[in-house]
């Protein structure tokens, strides 16, 4: 009667939601202490964004014809920036393999793990945004559909971007292995998003270019969290 009673004392306690709201909570933790981390893609997107037009021209109608690309182009590479550091922590400590033997489903785990990236990099990213399409002479109506084209695509990108970090998280210098596996995955993202604050700046319609944006992140939102979690038993079992 005692031993069965310890037993249930030890059990862990809490399902899969649980773990879930650990894994973010964790995660979330580990990148606020670690601020460098979550500052260089926003700094290197305010950057990029900032230069460019002391190298190409100051002129507003120039600025504003290249603006939607610009700014889509610079977040796409500042996510990437964030990503060769997605599970190389957890990697480097041995918690990653600790994740793949836990009795959770790894698939929701790992898309724990991109849920706190999109926020630390992706939703901030698309925030500041529009801020920054003041520097490139942005007309005022397109900036709320281009905070909400980068925040749809840079969801889809972080999950993309997952399965290429995931694949290279073993190697010792896999930036730009990964660079090249997930940037042609990103050409639909990028095409469609860009495309959305384009149409939004000439007063066509941007329902279509929104819609399949959405489109994007649902497969992402199905597929990629299996895909990771392939790559990764892949990459730390062999």
């Amino acid at each position: 009667m005692q031993a069965s009673e310890a037993m249930r004392a030890i059990e862990p306690r809490g399902g899969l939601g649980v773990a879930i709201a650990a894994t973010i909570r964790r995660d979330l933790i580990l990148m606020l202490r670690r601020r460098s981390e979550i500052m260089n893609p926003l700094v290197f997107f305010a950057l990029v964004i900032t230069l460019f037009p002391l190298g190409i021209s100051p002129d507003p109608a120039l600025l504003a014809s290249i603006a939607p690309g610009l700014l889509w182009v610079a977040a796409l590479l500042a996510t990437l920036l964030s990503l060769d550091s997605l599970f190389r922590a957890d990697f480097d400590d041995g918690c990653l393999e600790q994740l793949l033997l836990a009795p959770q489903p790894l698939p929701a785990m790992v898309l724990a793990k991109v849920a706190v990236h999109w926020l630390l990099t992706g939703l901030p990213l698309a925030l500041m945004a529009p801020l920054l399409g003041l520097m490139l002479a942005l007309p005022v109506g397109s900036y709320l559909i281009l905070a909400l084209s980068l925040a749809l695509g840079s969801a889809s990108l972080s999950l993309i971007g997952a399965i290429g970090a995931a694949l290279t998280v073993g190697l010792a210098r896999g930036g730009v292995l990964l660079s090249l596996l997930v940037l042609p995955l990103y050409i639909p993202v990028l095409i469609f998003g860009a495309g959305a604050v384009q149409a939004a700046i000439l007063g066509d319609g941007v329902a279509a270019h929104l819609a399949i944006l959405g489109a994007l992140l649902a497969v992402a939102l199905m597929l990629a969290p299996w895909a990771i979690a392939a790559a990764l038993r892949i990459s730390i079992n062999g």
